[in-house]
């Protein structure tokens, strides 16, 4: 059975949505997960992000409106999402917020958020975010619709699995409500009672599918040696409180059982190999994520060799659309290589999770058996706490089943937001750059940049730089604009350069920023202020920038902030 699940996620990515449907349901459950987490952000968000809450990382923080302003703002999405809809374009409420909030802090298109929006101003707003939603081959739309996708599918480990949690209890409510009420008389009744136990004990601890007549009886037998049908009398006589306790003890101690018997080769119906099932995914999976960051990588190296030349090269330069197109071509790239690294930060703590749990349930295991070898009876003050404990690692199993499951699927969802980007390289106008511009990998222009030396600061220059070899912790000090060059980003409109900090951090205002050559900091560092200005202006103009080089705090938008009229209600019918 092994070998042909290691054959099925071999040949496909997305592999766990196929697999274990006996582990907790893995594909229900995963997949209802990700349906909560998603409809619980979407149910807040839209209004939200003119409010300065929910999407956190595409959010741009905005006062609180008022009741009218909040009206008008969801009819303005509305309207949006059902112009795009009408011209065959479906689109999130969510991503709808995020390009009106793009639309309103872009200078060129002229809102003043001091002052009242009219109609007028509501009808050019959405006419200017449908034209905007509509664009084709976009990359710039493509990283906002990247930013808008990651953050409603994609949460913490903790936070993942303690909505998981919530919603296996949710699965779990109709039969334990059932349970909770029975008042059962007659042996009939009774025998019914102890079936539907022995079914939550099975969904509860997903060892197997209760459909399985095998499963069923092995649970039942499993059941009935700690818990007779005899007992029910006590169970019912509980408070509802103390019944739900007794079945989760029960539930727990019955799946210790049955995963002991299991590893003694006298049990175990229906149980996977967790533990070598997940070795092999994430080995799969790593591999994978490893292949898509290389390749993302590879055309961003492309992409900053290409606009480094034309930044250095004395000759015309192309039109400033076709620059424009590659630098937005690159802030596309670079933040699909930052989620594609959250992801392969979360494969790493599941590997190093996974390898914790193997040494505490072989642990477990072998204090059971010592307990149990060769004695006829032992007390259950000994073996019920092992089996409980038992349980419980083989539950951060199947945690980690349904948590690699929806990594794994964010990895093909994220590739559909970077087609744009990747089709340039392939125009005759970009191969033809690429033929004439080097392009090194970011190590390799850090180790060139480093060559040339340190930031050295000028005989009366007040600026203040730090360096590894004199500051405590230096690696741990938060540069700003994610680490790209600060100078470049600001003197070049929107080209991500990275930064190495190893020629020195200029600290300013509390604040540390990193530059790609000593020359572009000694020339920030002369006036701060004034680089620093042109790179919010930089994200005004690209929004998508403020999230990948989170620069959320510049943009807290005070006073009468984003007020509209609503004396037209017809307006928007």
């Amino acid at each position: 059975m092994r070998n042909d699940m290691y054959s099925i996620f071999c040949k496909n990515p997305v592999w766990l949505h196929r697999v274990l449907a006996s582990a907790r349901e893995c594909c229900a459950y995963s997949t209802l997960t990700c349906v909560s987490i998603a409809t619980r952000k979407r149910w807040r968000s839209p209004v939200q992000l003119f409010s300065g809450g929910a999407v956190e990382d595409c959010s741009l923080s905005f006062v609180k409106m008022s009741a009218q302003a909040e009206s008008v703002i969801r009819n303005i999405i509305r309207e949006i999402t059902l112009e795009c809809s009408a011209q065959g374009e479906t689109i999130s409420e969510t991503l709808a917020a995020f390009i009106v909030k793009a639309a309103v802090l872009d200078p060129e298109n002229e809102f003043n958020v001091e002052r009242t929006l009219t109609k007028d101003d509501v009808k050019k707003l959405i006419g200017t975010c449908v034209s905007r939603l509509l664009q084709r081959n976009s990359p710039s739309l493509d990283t906002a619709k990247m930013q808008v996708h990651f953050d409603m599918n994609y949460c913490t480990r903790g936070e993942f699995l303690q909505e998981h949690r919530r919603v296996l209890d949710s699965r779990l409510q109709p039969v334990l409500a059932e349970i909770l009420d029975a008042r059962a008389r007659s042996r009939e009744e009774l025998e019914t009672l102890y079936r539907k136990i022995v079914s939550y004990v099975l969904l509860e601890s997903g060892l197997g599918s209760p459909t399985e007549l095998a499963v069923v009886r092995e649970t039942t037998a499993a059941l009935q040696s700690v818990f007779p049908q005899t007992e029910l009398g006590v169970f019912i006589a509980l408070t509802g409180e103390d019944k739900q306790k007794q079945l989760r003890e029960l539930s727990s101690i019955v799946s210790g059982i049955r995963l002991f018997n299991r590893d003694c080769g006298k049990g175990g119906e229906g149980i996977d190999d967790l533990p070598s099932i997940l070795k092999d995914a994430l080995k799969v999976t790593s591999e994978n994520i490893e292949k898509t960051l290389q390749k993302t990588l590879e055309a961003a190296y492309q992409f900053t060799g290409v606009l480094c030349s034309l930044t250095e090269s004395p000759h015309p330069p192309p039109p400033p659309s076709s620059v424009l197109s590659l630098k937005e071509g690159l802030i596309n790239l670079r933040q699909h290589e930052t989620f594609i690294r959250t992801l392969m930060g979360d494969i790493l703590m599941s590997a190093e999770h996974l390898d914790h749990l193997e040494a505490d349930f072989q642990g477990t295991m072998e204090s059971l058996k010592a307990t149990v070898q060769s004695k006829t009876a032992v007390p259950t003050a000994q073996v019920y706490p092992l089996f409980t404990i038992l349980s419980h690692h083989w539950t951060g199993y199947q945690d980690e089943v349904v948590l690699l499951s929806v990594l794994s699927s964010l990895l093909p969802q994220l590739a559909q937001f970077i087609h744009a980007s990747h089709s340039l390289v392939q125009e005759d106008a970009m191969t033809a750059l690429l033929d004439q511009a080097p392009c090194p990998s970011d190590e390799e222009r850090m180790t060139m940049a480093e060559s040339g030396g340190r930031i050295v600061p000028g005989e009366h220059s007040s600026a203040e730089f730090l360096f590894p070899d004199t500051t405590r912790d230096f690696d741990k000090l938060p540069v700003q604009f994610k680490g790209y060059c600060g100078y470049t980003l600001a003197v070049h409109d929107r080209f991500l350069l990275p930064a190495n900090p190893q020629l020195g951090l200029l600290h300013h205002r509390g604040k540390y920023y990193a530059f790609s050559t000593p020359e572009a900091a000694l020339t920030f560092s002369n006036t701060p202020e004034k680089f620093i200005s042109a790179a919010v202006d930089c994200s005004r103009r690209s929004p998508e920038l403020i999230q990948l080089l989170d620069m959320h705090t510049h943009f807290s938008i005070g006073s009468a902030s984003f007020q509209v009229t609503w004396s037209h209600p017809q307006f928007f019918s």
